[in-house]
């Protein structure tokens, strides 16, 4: 039951599945997406209410055949997800848009053994003629007019918790998303946790996972960045393959001011060939427009502003939809600080 996690990943995520990884903020499983990433998988059917940064870097890195989703984009714009709706690429992305009531209803569905699931959710948008997973039906006792959806039932759901114990039962608390519904749902389920306990302490507003529901858990500790940068954040999750050199990038200590730099997050780009840069990465505004100066080199602005001593660099237009950021290991085959390009 308490199993590493790139041997889970092997046995249960194949090529063409159906995957759901759920959860809210806190728990959003992040480092079961990245293993997924490294595991080079493909043609997946990706679901999710609301699709975040690892979707995003799912669908840069090649794994997404299709999005079933409600909402995409937290944080901020999804480039990848953008330009694979847009341009196709790496390849053309298939997409079928809900509601948030439909997707949950959906889930519900699943979890509770039924095929189908009706609801008021839709009324008023044009979701109806732009998905053929939504159909409009009549109540037989009352002959209003509602929407019906299909069950939800993927091949594997995949969701972050607090703890387990060595019997392979999950706890987990916080605001908490459809992580019960999507185990329930789901032919097979992967739990990703901060650390494996003796006992479950009882917590206030706690959701606990039965062993019998889940396949297998997998430590993971610390596993989970928050989703902005912060001084004190570490990525202890690089997307780059054991034995290189980890995907994180180093906030300088502000002038006048001692201490060894903080380890900071890359941003959201959706590869996993990021460098050490010297960077200050701060919220992206439109006053903040084309690219700073870093030392020698010239950062563009993706979803959030690169900048460090202001220093004004040439100006490029906004990112987007047509534009294509890549990211370069080295300047001239110096190990020099990577420079994002178009």
């Amino acid at each position: 039951m308490i199993v590493p996690l790139h041997e889970v990943v092997r046995e249960l995520v194949q090529d063409g599945d159906t995957v759901a990884l759920e959860g809210f903020t806190h728990l959003i499983p992040v480092v079961a997406g990245h293993e997924i990433i490294r595991q080079e998988l493909r043609d997946l059917t990706l679901v999710r209410m609301a699709p975040d940064i690892v979707y995003d870097q799912l669908i840069g890195a090649g794994c997404a055949r299709k999005l079933v989703f409600s909402r995409g984009g937290n944080p901020g714009s999804l480039h990848r997800f953008r330009d694979a709706v847009t341009h196709g690429r790496p390849h053309p992305l298939e997409i079928e848009e809900h509601s948030h009531a439909g997707m949950v209803n959906r889930y519900v569905a699943g979890a509770s053994g039924l095929p189908s699931a009706v609801l008021r959710g839709y009324s008023g948008t044009d979701l109806i003629a732009h998905s053929a997973n939504t159909k409009t039906i009549s109540c037989p006792f009352t002959e209003q007019e509602l929407a019906a959806v299909p069950a939800l039932d993927p091949d594997v759901a995949v969701v972050h918790a607090q703890r387990a114990d060595h019997e392979g039962n999950v706890q987990l608390w916080g605001i908490t998303g459809l992580q019960k519904e999507a185990a329930l749902a789901a032919e097979r389920a992967l739990v990703t946790v901060e650390e494996v306990v003796k006992t479950l302490e009882p917590v206030p507003g706690q959701v606990i996972l039965p062993s019998r529901v889940i396949n297998a858990v997998s430590p993971a500790p610390e596993a989970l960045p928050p989703p902005a940068p912060t001084a004190a954040t570490s990525v202890t999750t690089p997307l780059t393959r054991p034995g290189t050199r980890p995907a994180v990038m180093v906030r300088p200590s502000p002038p006048g001011r001692q201490g060894s730099p903080a380890p900071i997050p890359p941003p959201n780009l959706g590869w996993n060939t990021v460098e050490h840069r010297d960077l200050d990465l701060r919220r992206d505004h439109d006053r903040h427009r084309g690219a700073f100066a870093v030392g020698p080199h010239v950062v563009l602005r993706g979803d959030r502003t690169a900048q460090y001593r202001r220093e004004r660099g040439p100006v490029y237009p906004r990112p987007g939809a047509v534009d294509d950021l890549r990211v370069g290991h080295t300047r001239n085959g110096s190990r020099a600080p990577a420079v994002v390009h178009q």
